[in-house]
């Protein structure tokens, strides 16, 4: 089976390869390149491709393998694969590249829930130290003079927004954002049904009817295509038996006559993934649970008792909110036109809002906390609890924050209060 390679693709990666393998007098080479979009485009799969095409040896790292519970050991293995993959050059003679799979999975941060450990901190550290002395990689305890030959680093992920913004500065990283279009999407849907005997009009059809979804879309409803077969296989011989005869057994495997490819019979496939997807979306189960969990807590425990004709440091008084926060009664004054229009902007495109604060010593390290235990969709929640929030904490930094719930990544980070409520 012969896959499609990208000719974009193949000539990004072969570019970044080769130049960090030759010696270009006066030339700063970027000896990271971060390939970077859609989930389920195929960017780790293409990376494979040009790789056996071009003969080059590959060190994986997992974004799995960035954290664990002793402090440094990701750092210490990023080192010790990146020596490795350059001892491996000078034994063979040939290209060799470290790749890591789903850096912002690993080292990124996507919003005030996700825990920045000090794994973390080390991982971008490491990664910035390898980018600025690519020849000079030690390891924890020890030093070798010997300069390291450069290995090219390839990193993938989603959104390289969620990383350290120095790791991922022009000259440490060059960036490639793969966002297939047309052609590339037809051509690697060819390579996926090329077994199966779709002409080539049935695959652009094909591509046309699901154009937005993404590369492994293709890849998932030709495997569904089979269902049919084992379902048929497994009523056939009996749920009991399913076992028994598919390990390790005497008759050996199965055999299955090839199933119906029509491009009808693909097409009423695909819209019953797309369904399925829709629902997913639609459910919304964990906003529902924690709308349901924070009604339970704010009436098994509410808030410290504040008489409610108690003056508040903004003037009026304040009553509890369903954020177990203290809410000024009478008008919003202190809270600005300019913010409460921008709450409605994120509101109207479909955002979510949370609000964090943050101490003056802590604001130097960039250590914000969250207000809230959930993200906002209402203005009229989002209103009362930033008046709350600027009530609670006067004496501090307080910034709202919009989120898209769909990628899962911020969209706008803006300060709406100082130390001493100035605004």
């Amino acid at each position: 089976m012969s896959y499609y390679i990208a000719p974009r693709f193949l000539d990004k990666l072969a570019v970044h390869i080769t130049k960090n393998f030759l010696k270009l007098p006066g030339v700063r080479v970027p000896i990271i390149l971060g390939i970077h979009g859609r989930k389920g485009e195929g960017k780790s799969f293409q990376c494979e491709l040009v790789f056996e095409k071009m003969g080059v040896e590959v060190t994986h790292i997992s974004g799995g393998e960035l954290e664990s519970p002793d402090a440094g050991d990701p750092a210490r293995l990023i080192r010790l694969r990146y020596r490795e993959t350059a001892e491996l050059i000078k034994v063979r003679g040939k290209m060799c590249v470290l790749m890591i799979n789903d850096l912002d999975a690993g080292a990124g941060r996507f919003d005030e829930g996700t825990q920045y450990t000090v794994n973390t901190q080390l991982v971008n550290a490491t990664l910035m130290n390898i980018a600025d002395n690519p020849t000079d990689v030690q390891l924890p305890g020890s030093y070798d003079s010997t300069p390291l030959h450069r290995v090219p680093v390839i990193v993938t992920g989603n959104d390289f927004s969620t990383l350290y913004a120095p790791l991922i500065r022009d000259g440490r990283m060059d960036k490639f954002y793969w966002e297939p279009d047309r052609d590339d999407k037809v051509g690697i849907v060819k390579g996926i049904f090329e077994p199966d005997g779709l002409s080539q009009r049935d695959i652009e059809q094909l591509v046309d009817t699901f154009i937005n979804q993404s590369v492994d879309f293709f890849s998932a409803l030709r495997s569904r295509i089979y269902d049919e077969q084992i379902r048929n296989f497994i009523y056939q011989i009996g749920f009991e038996r399913v076992s028994q005869r598919v390990v390790n057994s005497l008759e050996g495997p199965p055999e299955f006559k090839k199933p119906d490819f029509s491009l009808s019979h693909l097409i009423e496939s695909g819209h019953l993934m797309v369904g399925e997807q829709k629902r997913v979306e639609n459910s919304q189960l964990v906003d529902e649970y924690n709308r349901l969990n924070r009604g339970r807590n704010s009436q098994s425990a509410p808030p410290a008792a504040i008489p409610t004709n108690q003056p508040s440091n903004n003037g009026g008084t304040k009553g509890a909110t369903p954020n177990g926060f203290h809410k000024q009664q009478g008008a919003n004054t202190h809270l600005t036109l300019e913010t409460q229009e921008q709450v409605r902007q994120l509101l109207a495109q479909g955002y979510k809002i949370t609000i964090e604060h943050v101490d003056e010593r802590r604001f130097r390290t960039g250590s914000w906390q969250t207000c809230i235990n959930t993200h906002i969709d209402a203005e009229s929640d989002a209103i009362s609890t930033l008046e709350s929030c600027l009530a609670e904490y006067s004496s501090e930094y307080v910034r709202l924050v919009g989120i898209d719930p769909k990628a899962k990544r911020r969209v706008a980070e803006t300060i709406i209060q100082r130390p001493n409520g100035k605004n």
